[in-house]
């Protein structure tokens, strides 16, 4: 039995996480992580301490033909679930799964408005020989329509939460091997979605800038409604971008923090994903309503800007109470 095997097999007898084993013996958790992947060795000093700490020689960890002295065959019980490749493998996927769905309900309620504002900028030009009225109702129906979709979207996100539940919320151990797996899986992953995130955040902060020229050079109101639509299909492509790749990079990221309950990106994705759930639907119910209400849309439409802008802030302030709470 080799070294990297030695160690993984007393610290789960001692019940202890790699983060426990790590702070006994004054070390990082990702050192532990590398002498058990056989990425590295532990230097002599290490060994002398982690003999002690076991209470095994320094000859049992060195000498692979030597075999766990009798103390050390008796196998502790630990409450941990370990987690193999294959379950590691289809976490991952379950959480770009269900990121699709996350994403595909999210720009459905974003994009739901596009179909009225373009029939609001026909119905100023002329072109599709539509009034007011039509224009309205079919714009209308078409926003109930796309954000009955993209709740049906977010309701079957539940069919993955069985895939979730170990890795997200209870303490596990992962198999020998898993960890270097996945440290290289993320590793390769990483420019990847520093691009996307790059481009993502781009699109969002660029996307006010067509409505804003359109603005500062009196462009006509069909011109401004399009722009608009411009303004919303950016932001969509934005999140197109950025929601899959956060994903996707959380799940790598959880599968490494082993024994960690609930990582602090974990909490963070469900609040985003909870809080997009109604968001949307209900920034679309107020603007309705206001429209409605009002029968102005040449002025309500403003109601979509300030929502996008809103929904990071309130993303933001959600951190900063979680900050206070922990």
């Amino acid at each position: 039995m080799i070294l990297a095997a030695k160690i993984i097999q007393l610290r789960k007898q001692a019940n202890w996480s790699q983060e426990e084993l790590a702070d006994k013996i004054n070390v990082s958790r990702q050192s532990v992580s590398k002498w058990e992947s056989t990425n590295s060795i532990p230097d002599l000093n290490k060994i002398i301490k982690l003999a002690d700490l076991f209470e095994v020689s320094t000859d049992y960890l060195l000498r692979d033909e030597l075999e766990a002295p009798a103390a050390a065959d008796e196998r502790i019980e630990t409450n941990n679930i370990e987690v193999n490749l294959d379950h590691a493998g289809k976490y991952v996927q379950s959480k770009i799964e269900a990121a699709a769905l996350t994403t595909k309900g999210v720009i459905l309620c974003v994009c739901s408005v596009i179909p009225l504002f373009f029939l609001m900028a026909m119905e100023d030009t002329g072109r599709l020989n539509i009034n007011g009225d039509i224009a309205t109702a079919g714009g209308i129906m078409s926003i109930l329509v796309m954000v009955s979709l993209g709740v049906s979207y977010f309701i079957k996100m539940n069919q993955y939460e069985a895939d979730f539940d170990t890795i997200d919320n209870e303490k596990f151990e992962l198999s020998y091997g898993v960890h270097s797996v996945f440290q290289e899986k993320l590793k390769q992953f990483r420019p990847i979605y520093n691009r996307r995130l790059s481009l993502g955040i781009f699109l969002f902060i660029s996307s006010f800038a067509p409505l804003m020229l359109t603005a500062i050079l009196n462009g006509s109101d069909e011109l401004v409604k399009l722009m608009l639509i411009v303004l919303m299909l950016m932001i969509a492509a934005g999140l197109y971008l950025v929601i899959p790749a956060s994903t996707e990079y959380e799940a790598y990221s959880n599968i490494l923090k082993e024994n960690h309950v609930e990582t602090v990106k974990s909490r963070r994705a469900k609040r985003a994903e909870k809080l997009a759930a109604f968001y949307w639907p209900l920034l679309v119910a107020v603007f309705l309503g206001w429209s409605l209400w009002t029968m102005d849309w040449g002025v309500t439409w403003i109601i979509w800007p300030v929502g996008a802008v809103l929904f990071g802030a309130l993303i933001g302030l959600m951190e900063l109470f979680a900050k206070d709470d922990n």
